[in-house]
């Protein structure tokens, strides 16, 4: 008995002393991953895009030809696929915010700032590393506000009183009349301070997880189309910040023990055609302007290439569904009007199981667009010498394609990928950091991993 109890407390102590060993090797493990807003694969193949550091890393990591995104092919369902391994038919995260509904007959709207616990209905890499006791943090990720399984933050919008924001004014770094006016400051000059709050959050805190996200490559290509000059200066601008991330990585004695993801949500279109969807309805008598208010049997959230029909009454919804269906496929512009049966496989959740979720989706032909304005003609062109550019196009598109780069520690050098998905990230960076992602739809990328 005596000695039976004495190997019973050796191997609970054995088995103790490995799992601390484990636990503390898993902390000395870092993943950062960067996204740049709007970095589609057709940039890393254009030669005239000089993007020194990322065809390094590239070159010295492994890389895909393309990373397919999922629909829709906007930037916080992206962003969510990517930390969740799981489309928005999971995750419920469909715009950049949510679609709030009002009143019998009134239009919806979407609202931003609400709390990640809110907006993201699947457990996110983040939720995995914070459980496993790893730190992680993030700077301007997004679905993300108030995120309890965030140790350190520098968010989209910050504020004086923050305490990655209290830090970085003692440093000198940025200050309170800065962070004060920060949502109304040039994109170009946030991406920078957005940067220096990477760097300190490297250098200071080493989480072993950063989320990092960079947005003047996405206002450029809106503003002045895909592959334009403005553009390509911002993936340029982009490639230098990279750089100056790794060598807060060198700086904090982390670099060797550091894997790097260079990922984006989406790639861009330029179009010359706008279609005003609700502009639409109401022409053809679904959208009235009543005691100073709107009153509609139906509203349209415009995502670009894509746009999201939803019926407004609930007694008139099957009738109005059907008309529209079949008013919406004449539509200049409209190159298909999608039902809920084809739902399933594009990634999208069912209306009858997810109240999020609209009635119809109506996809843009080549070269057209949607916006939300709703009064005037329903198909307008561009400004002359405008060019502007889009996504949230059908990820079957192939200029909806994004970038995904892997460097650093765990990565085999040399490894090209086809097209890859990116569901495939979350899972991918929860085994380097020796997590457990469950019911994920994305896959290891094995074949990437030393």
């Amino acid at each position: 008995m005596h000695r039976r109890r004495f190997f019973s407390i050796a191997s609970g102590s054995l088995a103790g002393l490995v799992a601390a060993k484990a636990q503390s090797a898993q902390k000395q493990r870092h993943v950062v991953i960067v996204s740049i807003d709007g970095f589609g694969a057709s940039a890393m193949r254009d030669a005239g895009v000089p993007l020194p550091t990322l065809r390094r890393l590239a070159q010295e990591g492994a890389s895909a030809d393309a990373m397919q995104v999922v629909n829709p092919s906007v930037t916080w369902p992206n962003h969510t696929s990517m930390v969740t391994g799981v489309a928005p038919a999971k995750h419920s995260v469909l715009y950049n915010g949510l679609a709030v509904r009002g009143g019998e007959g009134e239009p919806l709207r979407v609202e931003p700032w609400l709390d990640k616990d809110v907006l993201v209905k699947a457990p996110t890499l983040y939720d995995a590393a914070h459980a496993a006791g790893l730190t992680t943090a993030q700077v301007d990720w997004v679905a993300i506000q108030n995120a309890k399984t965030i140790t350190w933050e520098f968010p989209e919008r910050p504020r004086v009183e923050g305490g990655i924001e209290r830090e970085m004014i003692v440093a000198g770094l940025v200050s309170e009349e800065e962070i004060r006016g920060f949502a109304k400051a040039p994109i170009v000059w946030r991406d920078e301070i957005w940067t220096r709050a990477g760097i300190h959050l490297i250098e200071k805190h080493r989480p072993n997880l950063l989320l990092f996200h960079l947005l003047t490559t996405d206002s450029a290509q809106h503003r002045y189309g895909a592959g334009s000059l403005a553009g390509n200066t911002a993936m340029a601008l982009a490639d230098s910040k990279v750089e100056r991330l790794l060598d807060a990585l060198r700086a904090a004695g982390i670099f060797d023990r550091t894997t790097v993801f260079i990922v984006a949500d989406h790639g861009f279109k330029t179009y010359r055609h706008v279609i005003h969807p609700n502009a639409f309805l109401r022409r053809n008598g679904h959208l009235r302007d009543r005691d100073g208010k709107l009153d509609c049997d139906a509203w349209v959230i415009p995502e670009g290439g894509t746009a999201m029909v939803y019926a407004t009454r609930r007694k008139m919804k099957p009738e109005i569904v059907r008309k529209l269906a079949a008013e919406f496929s004449k539509l200049e512009g409209v190159a298909r009007v999608i039902a809920p049966s084809d739902f399933d496989a594009l990634g999208y959740p069912q209306p009858e199981s997810n109240d999020r979720m609209a009635d119809l989706v109506l996809a843009a032909a080549e070269g057209y667009a949607f916006d939300a304005v709703h009064t005037g003609e329903p198909v307008t062109e561009v400004s002359a010498g405008s060019s502007p550019g889009a996504h949230g196009y059908l990820n079957s598109d192939p200029d909806m394609n994004a970038s995904f780069i892997a460097w650093g520690s765990g990565i085999k050098p040399g490894v090209k990928l086809g097209t890859m998905r990116n569901l495939d990230i979350a899972p991918t960076v929860a085994k380097i950091l020796g997590l457990q992602m469950g019911n994920v739809a994305g896959r290891v990328l094995d074949e990437i991993l030393e």
